[in-house]
Formats: C-alpha cells, sequence, structure tokens
C-alpha cells in the first residue's frame, strides 16, 4: 500500500511554502518545524516570545537557523495589519484598540498573515480546539468563492481494495459539520471533489449517500440527499456529483449495473460524500480499523487559503504530516 505522506513529501521538497505555525512555543511544534525545515520540505514560520521559543530549542536541540520566529507583540506590521483588519470589518466598525487585541492572539494573526501574502497555509490545533482555528479562518481568510461553509475530509487508504483510485477513498465530512442541510450537503460535495482534483489529480467522481438508490425508498432522510444532488449539479455542472446512492451501488460495479441503468459515478465512485456527521465519522473508524486502513485527516477544505487543525493529543510525527499536507495544498492553490 502507498504511504501517501512519503509521496506528498516529495512533492512539497519540489517547491516549498511557508506554513504559519501559531502555538511556536510549543515543544511538539518545535520539533517539527525542524524537522520540516532540516529536511527542506517547507519553511516553518513560528509565531510566539523569540526568547521563549530559542530556549526551548536549546533544550531541544532543534536548529532555528532556517527557521523565522515571529513575535505577535513585536510584529513590525502591526500598524498595517490593524487598519486591514479594521478596513476588514467596516461594517461592525471595529476600532483599533479592539483590532490590536483580536491580532494580538497567535491564531489570528497567523490567520491573517495567510491572507495577506506572509505565508502560504496554516497548521494549529495543538494547543487550541477545532472550533477556535475554524472560527479564526472563517474570520480572517473568509470562504472560497461559491462555498457556504467549511468541511473536511479523510483520505482512506484501504489495503488490497478494489474501489476507488488505486487503494484510495475519501470519506467526507466526518470531523466538522454534525448535520448539513441539503445546500450545505450540495457545497461538502463540490469542495471535496475540488479538494481531490488539486491534492491527488483525480478526476473526481462524487457520490452522496442514503440508505436508498434512485429513490428505492421513500423518507425526508432521502429528500435531503436527493435535493443536495440536485443542487450540487446545478452549482457545479463541470463536476460528476451524483445521488441519492447507497454505498454498495456507489462502489460494486455489478451492484450498480442491477440497480441504476446509466451512470458516470455509480460503481466507480471515488468520493462517498455521507448525510451527516455520524454516519461519516462511525464509517472511517469502522474502516480504520476493521480494514486496517489509513485514515490521512481530517483535512480542512472551504477556506480561501489552506488552514489545517491538529489534535491536541497529535504527536510530533501527526504534525510534520499534516505540515506536509498543507505544503502541498499551498502548491496547487491557484489565485
Amino acid at each position: 500500500m502507498t504511504n501517501l505522506i512519503d509521496e506528498f513529501k516529495e512533492k512539497a521538497k519540489e517547491k516549498p511554502k511557508r506554513i504559519v505555525l501559531p502555538e511556536g512555543e510549543e515543544e511538539r511544534i518545535i520539533k517539527a518545524a525542524g524537522i520540516i525545515s532540516q529536511k527542506k520540505i517547507a519553511i516553518p514560520l513560528l509565531l510566539g516570545n523569540i526568547e521563549k521559543i530559542k530556549e526551548k530549542a536549546h533544550y531541544l536541540k532543534i536548529d532555528l537557523r532556517n527557521i523565522k520566529i515571529i513575535d505577535p507583540f513585536n510584529f513590525p506590521k502591526t500598524s498595517e495589519y490593524v487598519s486591514f483588519y479594521c478596513q476588514m470589518r467596516k461594517d461592525h466598525s471595529v476600532s483599533k484598540k479592539i483590532a490590536r487585541m483580536v491580532l494580538a492572539k497567535n491564531l489570528n494573526l497567523g490567520a491573517l498573515m495567510v491572507r495577506l501574502g506572509e505565508g502560504d497555509g496554516l497548521v494549529a490545533g495543538a494547543c487550541n480546539l477545532t472550533s477556535s482555528i475554524i472560527k479564526s479562518a472563517t474570520l480572517m481568510l473568509g470562504l472560497r468563492e461559491g462555498i457556504s461553509l467549511p468541511s473536511s475530509f479523510f483520505i482512506m487508504a484501504i489495503p488490497d481494495s478494489s474501489v476507488g483510485e488505486e487503494d484510495l477513498l475519501i470519506f467526507a465530512d466526518a470531523a466538522v459539520n454534525p448535520d448539513p442541510d441539503s445546500s450545505q450537503l450540495a457545497d461538502i460535495a463540490i469542495s471535496t471533489a475540488m479538494s481531490a482534483k488539486a491534492l491527488l489529480g483525480w478526476q473526481p467522481r462524487v457520490a452522496l449517500l442514503s440508505f436508498s438508490t434512485k429513490r428505492s425508498a421513500s423518507h425526508p432522510l432521502v429528500d435531503k440527499v436527493i435535493e443536495a444532488s440536485r443542487i450540487a449539479q446545478e452549482k457545479a455542472p463541470h463536476l460528476l456529483i451524483e445521488g441519492e446512492l447507497q454505498a454498495d451501488a456507489a462502489l460494486i460495479p455489478q451492484i450498480a449495473e442491477r440497480k441504476i441503468k446509466e451512470s458516470k459515478v455509480a460503481g466507480r465512485a471515488n468520493i462517498l460524500i455521507f448525510p451527516d456527521l455520524n454516519a461519516a465519522n462511525i464509517s472511517y473508524k469502522l474502516v480504520q480499523y476493521l480494514a486496517k486502513a489509513r485514515a490521512y485527516g481530517p483535512i480542512l477544505q472551504g477556506f480561501a487559503r489552506p488552514i489545517n487543525d491538529l489534535s491536541r493529543g497529535a504527536t510530533v510525527e501527526d504534525i510534520v504530516s499534516v505540515i506536509i499536507i498543507t505544503a502541498v495544498q499551498a502548491q496547487e492553490r491557484r489565485d
């Protein structure tokens, strides 16, 4: 089975990107930054108190020579950033005093750095809640044009599998939105298709899953998925998005042939969009442990620039992997 992170690592090295790390005083972050810098995978930008970071790096024996450290309380572009934030929030009449307080938070400053081109992507979550990261990213970066909400996906690497794309499947949204409505579900499908194309170079074939295939059952839960499929096809007619499909009809050609007359997705889906967080989260964990699959994620999507979340229990290896993924997303970002 292909080690996806190794593939991404080599790709990231081709054009190293600047990855902002707002939790720069955290030891795991410093260690990960040292690895990323030493292997020339990306260019880490640590936010935090310079003396504290240098002291910890010395203790950890981390070489900081090629790592930029930015102290939010001595940031040379503070006035410029404050003015930009006030202008950005002019409808709310934000004062410069409030703006300075907002930008004194590493997470907010880091996200605005990415928006203003000082960084290419951001990784946080070793100390911050997922909700805080999404809130900061939504405020500072905003969403991609035409997308109404942030979401997430997992890349599932399933050994000896005949489904998906060379042992890989994408599951969405398994981490962020508990119960998306039809319009939101459509946007999750579109975001995930774009993510798969950018990150993996796939031709996305997106199945919106249900317990029904082409109205084999009647229920409001089925209606939600049918409507999501209609909206997604209307918003993105160039993408192969279809629903509602049962999981077997989405993945297995022989079953798809029996259930559906003609389809470019059924039996060949490489992206599975689940109707809610219950279904998605349960499914990815079952596949991870019962099929001995590797689960890469959750990877955030829908924002105007790449930003990713870490588990607060993340290891240094986990952090390095997420930085690598973010760097590759930044390479593929088209402005």
